[in-house]
């Protein structure tokens, strides 16, 4: 899953809070304040794949200097983890001795479900101090052969799984909105102003995909609307994989790139995208039903020049919210009926989630937040480089480097401010 790090003086923030994942961990802080600062606050940079002579740049002191934080922090954090992961299986297995799976199935599908869930972080915790102990193991052995690089190496590609298992692990015990868990739907519509703002939709684009790239995932561009002179007017993107949405549910806004006028140096222009983020149920779909009466289904004419003939378009407008979501990136008008539908029910859960209300009939249109409305980021490259993210204040030097994907340091801190939620 995604990578985090901390790093001082990377990013700035008003105020550093720490994470707190349930009281067992409030007190294993403070006994050991000095140290739990690796994992407790926002571990947010984000960690850069390393090629095969990454050892020998980072220099052999930087180098077992990491290999060291990684054994610290997983013997640190490992015990701890193990006991609270096997006390909550514990707990399910006897839920399960305790009840009767056959009065309630769906019920008993969902405690089945958890304590494999349970089984597997287990298995994981345990597997990850046998990574540790062998990055520890080499390293020493390393020591003892005088400077060997190419098993400093070895240990330092463990130290990286072990990196990468806590970080996966940390975030996921802060995600506790109820579609966290459910893959992502990004939608991404150029703003108006001419050619830019189609150019910019595009970086935004390439942004995510290599984003997810990097987190060992593939995202899978599912509708492109190219237009004419360059650029995309719209595109959505399906991360079929876990957290995806607990992750990426803080990049919808308006995302604004600024920079300096061609015409004049001395003004600055804008480029805005929209982008809209909904879940994307990977297990059984969502069930909530929606009246036929309530729906507009039509497939309009789509612009752009590379629009295959053989992807018909279909658009889906939900009456009661005017909500209107469509699809064009599959093969027949079922397909992309059902998809529309399915991104529909998503969008609606959670705006009834957002609103409080206990079903989706509740909602009112005149409550629902307009995405054009709603600033999320700002990629500054004049008078300064600067990328500025307006909902946590997280501010980071290098819009390149973010748009090369590295939007970690945002994702985190947007977990990190979250309320939670209840499900519809």
């Amino acid at each position: 899953m995604a990578t985090f790090a901390s790093e001082a003086g990377y990013v700035r923030k008003a105020n550093n809070t720490m994470y707190s994942f349930n009281s067992k961990w409030n007190t294993f802080a403070i006994k050991n304040k000095p140290h739990t600062r690796l994992f407790l606050y926002s571990r947010i940079r984000a960690c850069h794949s390393m090629d095969n002579k990454a050892y020998k740049q980072l220099g052999l002191f930087s180098l077992k200097k990491k290999i060291e934080d990684a054994i610290l922090r997983a013997e640190m954090l490992a015990p701890i983890a193990l006991e609270i992961e096997e006390a909550r299986w514990i707990k399910q297995e006897e839920m399960i001795r305790d009840s009767n799976l056959w009065d309630d199935p769906a019920k008993s599908d969902e405690i089945l479900e958890k304590l494999a869930d349970s089984a597997k972080v287990v298995d994981a915790l345990k597997d990850l101090r046998y990574k540790a102990e062998e990055a520890k193991l080499i390293t020493e052995l390393a020591d003892m052969d005088a400077i060997n690089y190419g098993l400093f190496e070895q240990a330092y590609g463990a130290s990286l799984d072990v990196s990468k298992f806590l970080d996966h692990y940390e975030m996921s015990k802060l995600l506790k909105g109820p579609f966290d868990l459910e893959g992502a739907c990004i939608i991404i519509k150029a703003g108006p102003g001419g050619i830019y703002p189609k150019i910019w939709a595009e970086q935004l684009l390439s942004m995510y995909i290599k984003w997810a790239k990097k987190q060992g995932y593939n995202g899978r561009i599912v509708d492109k609307c190219p237009s004419k002179n360059g650029g995309i007017m719209s595109a959505t993107i399906e991360f079929e994989f876990e957290c995806a949405y607990g992750y990426l549910s803080g990049e919808r806004g308006v995302h604004y790139m600024i920079r300096s006028s061609h015409n004049e140096s001395s003004l600055l222009q804008a480029s805005s995208a929209g982008v809209d983020v909904v879940p994307m149920f990977l297990g059984t779909g969502s069930n909530l039903q929606i009246d036929e009466k309530d729906l507009i289904i039509s497939s309009p004419v789509t612009l752009g020049e590379e629009k295959s003939q053989t992807q018909p378009t279909v658009s889906i407008q939900h009456l009661p919210t005017g909500i209107s979501i469509q699809s064009s990136g599959e093969r027949s008008s079922f397909a992309n009926k059902m998809k529309a539908l399915n991104r529909l029910k998503a969008k609606l859960l959670v705006i009834a989630m957002e609103q409080r209300v206990s079903c989706v009939s509740s909602i009112k249109k005149d409550a629902i937040v307009n995405l054009w409305h709603e600033e999320t980021r700002r990629y500054l490259y004049h008078p300064y480089k600067l990328v500025h993210d307006v909902k946590t204040g997280i501010e980071l030097p290098d819009p390149n480097s973010v748009l090369d994907g590295n939007i970690g340091p945002l994702i985190g801190a947007n977990i990190n401010i979250r309320e939670p939620c209840s499900k519809v």
